[in-house]
């Protein structure tokens, strides 16, 4: 932007504005609006959509609400709607004027274009992982002593190759499956970002889609669903290799690990209450607009009121439609009470597994007779700090970001 962008305008009756590319598709009784770019979008009512394109045409304020009340009968203050289309950051000109927005954050993979990843909504393509996972099924079936047990983790008598190998393999399907979550949000023409983020005590890798949302129905299906897609694919790929592979080979070992790789991040998914995967078809599929935002809220509402600090009068999810109502209190137990199970695996497992593990490390390091001892015990310190820096980090950054949106 323009030294000489104006970043604030009064909007009166003869203002004209200009705006960005803007994408829409109805949503029941209202309408969904957004900028993919930024990776806005909004619910707005009908007269809202109307007074959009009445402006799109060169209208000015006075002139589009003069023409929504000839032809419905409804008075809107559009000076007001047009402020809020500033905020939004939705409008680039008034009065021929640019208007400063915030900077468009760089897409993942901006080289990747809708046309090379097109056929990831091909309605036939699902059929792929699904075929996939019925072969293994299958196979299975006939050969049940194949399934992978927790012993296959450890497919190596060396320590050092189980870890690098674990490494490897699970980050490669990690990557993969953000992967196959950009590839289908970009074949619907949003743009995507990877990055880390975090889920309660979790670090994980998440893919921002956001604008999807204004992509039909079965595309934003595919998008939230193809990762999962590509762990089941590549569970099923791997047991079904097993077959062929001799018992007790080295191969064999690995691919029966590969096997475990794949599926157990998929135990993560269900875990609604962080919005996983799972939790976006949910939300879909319910037409709740934001099931996390709503369900804490009715959450925090529940709460007060126990506490006898608040009245039953100021429920949140009133005004929702009674649908939508039911879905956010019925999540808004899950989301309670999926957390509370998940801070008390971190007070009474995960955190004490972790300072023990240190202890451990530096009474090793202190004792160590050999350069061998040394090495694992500086491993161990690095790798545990090296992942609660990157935690913290992340969880910071984050929140920096949202507090400045």
């Amino acid at each position: 932007m323009s030294d000489g962008a104006a970043t604030t305008i009064a909007v009166g009756a003869a203002s004209r504005v200009r705006l960005h590319d803007l994408t829409r598709r109805p949503d029941g009784e209202e309408w969904i609006v957004g900028r993919r770019e930024t990776r806005t979008f909004v619910a707005v009512p009908e007269a809202g959509i109307r007074v959009i394109r009445l402006l799109e045409r060169g209208l000015s304020v006075e002139e589009s609400q003069e023409r929504l009340l000839a032809e419905t009968g409804e008075e809107v203050d559009v000076a007001d709607f047009v402020r809020d289309l500033i905020a939004l950051g939705f409008v680039a000109e008034a009065e021929g004027r640019p208007l400063a927005t915030d900077p468009v954050r760089p897409a993942s993979l901006a080289g990747l274009r809708p046309e090379h990843v097109r056929f990831l909504l091909n309605p036939w393509l699902p059929l792929l992982p699904a075929a996939l996972v019925l072969a293994a099924l299958t196979a299975f079936l006939r050969h049940p002593e194949l399934m992978p047990t927790y012993r296959d983790l450890l497919w190596s008598d060396r320590g050092s190759v189980v870890i690098l190998s674990g490494a490897v393999v699970g980050w490669s399907i990690v990557l993969l499956h953000e992967l196959a979550h950009l590839a289908v949000g970009r074949a619907a023409g949003v743009p995507g970002r990877i990055g880390f983020g975090t889920r309660l005590q979790f670090l994980v890798v998440q893919t921002d889609i956001s604008g999807i949302e204004l992509a039909p129905r079965r595309h934003r299906l595919t998008a939230y669903l193809a990762g999962i897609a590509v762990n089941l694919g590549v569970a099923a790929t791997a047991f079904l290799l097993l077959t062929v592979t001799a018992p007790g080979s080295a191969a064999h070992r690995l691919l029966a690990a590969t096997v475990l790789w794949a599926l157990l991040p998929l135990t993560f998914q269900l875990m609604m209450f962080m919005r996983t995967d799972v939790y976006f078809v949910l939300q879909d599929l319910t037409g709740c607009r934001d099931l996390y935002g709503d369900g804490r809220a009715y959450a925090r509402h529940l709460t007060r009121r126990l506490l006898s600090r608040e009245d039953p009068a100021a429920d949140p999810s009133r005004p929702l439609p009674p649908a939508e109502r039911r879905a956010v209190r019925v999540y808004s137990a899950v989301l309670v009470v999926g957390t509370a199970l998940c801070l008390a695996g971190l007070a009474f497992y995960t955190a004490p597994a972790d300072v023990r593990l240190a202890v451990r490390a530096v009474a090793h390091l202190r004792a160590a007779h050999t350069g061998a001892d040394l090495a694992d015990a500086l491993l161990t310190l690095a790798s545990l700090a090296a992942i609660h820096v990157l935690w913290l980090t992340t969880r910071w950054r984050n929140r920096r970001s949202r507090r400045g949106s």
